[in-house]
């Protein structure tokens, strides 16, 4: 049951050209940064990210952009990353944009098992362009479909060696969906304590979803965008 790996290079030895991988996130909030970095060291390429966004254009995600390590982003907003717009206007990414409730409900549902969803955010819109479509409750419904992935990748407050895993706020966002929906969760960790230290009744991911855990280091959490009041 001790899932502990020595660091991030150990945690993703598998990880292969033209994977699909889950990387928690909001904006820079909860970013595996030790994760990332050993992605962009590593060097694949061809890979298809699904995340809230894709970084900024130097940090975050937006490093494996940099690198031209990415072939298709699934995510909901990408409006703080200039080189993001530039590959997607150059026809040199590809881009799957979703509402952001969309987004949440169709990774959930990748973890439930579900074959799929329908909801009334999109229809009548780009969004519903080739979808499904039903009148339920008296509301056109489109139907959306699971998203899944081979890597999911998150960065948690505390972890034990059997990988429960607790978020701190905000940090939180999307990593406990995540967790559930890929072939291979790993999770760098602030904190790495012993298995029994953390409050089962705090646990935000329990350990049958994660295979891989390390304690990360070096973390710079960056601010997206920095706003200070006048003197």
């Amino acid at each position: 049951m001790n899932k502990v790996v020595a660091n991030a290079d150990e945690a993703i030895r598998d990880l292969q050209d033209g994977a699909v991988i889950m990387s928690g996130g909001f904006g820079l909030s909860g970013n595996p940064e030790n994760l990332i970095a050993a992605i962009h060291k590593k060097g694949v390429k061809g890979l298809t990210i699904i995340s809230n966004n894709c970084g900024t254009t130097d940090k975050g995600l937006g490093i494996l952009l940099q690198s031209k390590q990415v072939r298709k982003m699934i995510a909901s907003y990408v409006g703080e990353n200039k080189e993001f717009e530039r590959q997607y206007l150059a026809g040199e990414l590809e881009v799957e944009l979703n509402p952001q409730g969309t987004l949440a409900e169709r990774i959930r549902a990748g973890g439930a098992g579900l074959g799929g969803f329908f909801t009334p955010t999109g229809a009548g819109t780009l969004i519903a362009q080739g979808k499904e479509s039903r009148v339920i409750d008296g509301r056109e419904m489109i139907l959306e479909k699971p998203l899944k992935a081979d890597f999911a990748i998150v960065r948690a407050w505390k972890g034990d060696k059997w990988g429960n895993l607790v978020f701190r706020k905000t940090a939180r966002n999307f990593s406990p969906m995540m967790c559930t929906a890929a072939r291979i969760t790993i999770a760098e960790v602030e904190n790495l304590v012993e298995v029994g230290e953390l409050d089962p009744d705090g646990v935000h991911v329990p350990s049958v979803y994660v295979k891989r855990i390390f304690k990360g280091s070096s973390y710079q959490k960056w601010i997206e965008k920095r706003t200070v009041r006048a003197a």
